[in-house]
């Protein structure tokens, strides 16, 4: 993976001896997620999420655009009051009828909370954040630079011309123009050998933020007997997450995730599953009538 040839240089971030050294891995993550073509959850280590999302970079910009350019990769954050108020869902349940019984599905504790507004992992933000507690308001920390980008990003004035691919061999999510320029990548979890993606051409038919999830057993082939249908409520650790994209393919749909960081790596039950953030800003782009294309 030449990403070298994308970064100009690495340097210490700040003035003081105490300042964390970005590496090349982790520079090229932040710049490529604040550029809309995300690595999945950041977490400065190489991979094949970081290089699908490079190559999609480079394949959208033909000509030699530097990623990195002047943008620090990191910046000054200071803990606020919302931050650590909650409120907060530290115990939950790994079995989805239990989770049923909960009031809500919120963050576990503030350093979930801050690591997915910063999309990234929350061992990153420790290690970037040397004596942290993530507990008090006014703590100041060094984050990933990706809130000064577009995020969610915002429609293009031609959205009713995109179409949405999810392509199954490279575990990715593309939002394409009508003459196939890749506008927006993201890395999925779609479908397993039990519940394969549905190949084929699908349409948007409704977008639906902070759902609810409705736990059907029948639909799940790994569902324990004896489990019963249930509603669980909204929240960021809900199976899927904050945003919901109906498909005109009953049962099926493209959403988040309460495991970020699984995301590209493991299987799903045959909808298509993206980390919040990104599934925030498909949704930014869709509505009702957009085609989604599920291929091999």
């Amino acid at each position: 993976m030449r990403v070298i040839a994308l970064l100009c240089c690495l340097v210490s971030i700040g003035a003081t001896s105490s300042a964390p050294v970005v590496s090349e891995v982790l520079a090229t993550q932040i710049a490529l997620d604040r550029a809309g073509f995300s690595p999945g959850e950041i977490d400065g280590k190489p991979g094949k999420n970081l290089e699908r999302a490079l190559a999609a970079y480079k394949q959208s910009h033909e000509e030699d655009v530097s990623l990195l350019g002047d943008v620090p990769p990191l910046i000054d954050y200071t803990i606020t009051d919302a931050d650590v108020a909650g409120p907060f869902t530290p115990d939950i349940p790994p079995n989805l009828p239990d989770q049923a019984a909960l009031d809500a599905l919120n963050y576990r504790n503030p350093l979930e909370g801050i690591a997915e507004r910063f999309h990234s992992s929350p061992a990153l933000l420790q290690q970037l954040n040397h004596g942290a507690t993530f507990q008090k308001a006014g703590e100041h920390l060094m984050v990933p630079n990706v809130a000064t980008a577009p995020s969610p990003a915002q429609p293009a004035p031609h959205a009713s011309d995109i179409t949405v691919v999810v392509t199954k061999s490279t575990s990715a999510l593309t939002i394409e123009d009508s003459k196939g320029q890749i506008l927006f990548h993201a890395p999925v979890t779609s479908g397993s050998t039990h519940d394969p993606l549905p190949i084929g051409t699908w349409k948007v038919t409704g977008v639906q933020r902070n759902p609810k999830f409705h736990y059907n057993p029948e639909l799940f082939w790994d569902a324990t007997p004896g489990d019963r249908k249930a509603t669980l409520q909204p929240g960021p650790n809900n199976p899927v997450g904050v945003v919901w994209i109906d498909l005109s393919k009953p049962h099926y749909g493209i959403h988040g995730t309460p495991e970020p960081s699984k995301i590209g790596h493991v299987e799903s039950h045959g909808c298509v599953r993206l980390t919040n953030w990104d599934a925030d800003r498909v949704a930014q782009w869709v509505k009702p009538g957009i085609k989604v294309v599920f291929r091999e």
